[in-house]
């Protein structure tokens, strides 16, 4: 039963403040994070987002409903879906990417910015560790699927090397 404080009391005796709860949802919905956790004193909230993991793919806009998209359009929009996936290089961890070695600085990389094997490309963050990530081959940036400061899922793709 809920009382006029948005607190909701069991039969054991636990109070909890629901609207802590909704407010700690609403976090996970503004930042994409699937799941948080708070501790205050001996009480412990988690909340998590149920479903399957999110992947990001490219996107391609659908034909309009009434207009057939002709076969070559769609085998070229496969392609491009088939070439990003194949090429992206992927969070190894999860945390929040960093495009920059600080604020202020300019971005490691570019689109168009021809890279070496082993270059930094961007950091992830997680847990108060700046973790360098580096191209794992040479070739060209041909896509940044990331912004800077956004949290970021393990294997998701960052940047497409081409």
């Amino acid at each position: 039963m809920a009382d006029t404080q948005g607190k909701a009391g069991t039969a054991s005796g636990m109070n909890v403040d629901t609207a802590i709860v909704r407010e700690l949802a609403q976090l996970l919905a503004d930042t994409g994070l699937t799941e948080i956790e708070v501790e205050d004193g001996n009480r412990k909230i988690r909340v998590a987002r149920g479903g399957a993991p999110v992947a990001m793919t490219a996107h391609v806009p659908a034909p309009l409903a009434h207009a057939a998209a002709p076969a070559s359009a769609q085998q070229s929009a496969d392609q491009a879906a088939a070439e990003v996936a194949g090429n992206a290089l992927k969070s190894p961890m999860v945390g929040t990417v960093y495009l920059a070695p600080e604020p202020g600085a300019d971005d490691f990389v570019t689109i168009g910015a021809r890279v070496k094997e082993g270059q930094t490309l961007l950091i992830v963050e997680a847990m108060k560790v700046m973790n360098p990530i580096t191209a794992d081959r040479a070739g060209t940036v041909t896509a940044i699927l990331v912004e800077n400061a956004q949290p970021v899922e393990y294997d998701q793709p960052l940047l497409v090397i081409g």
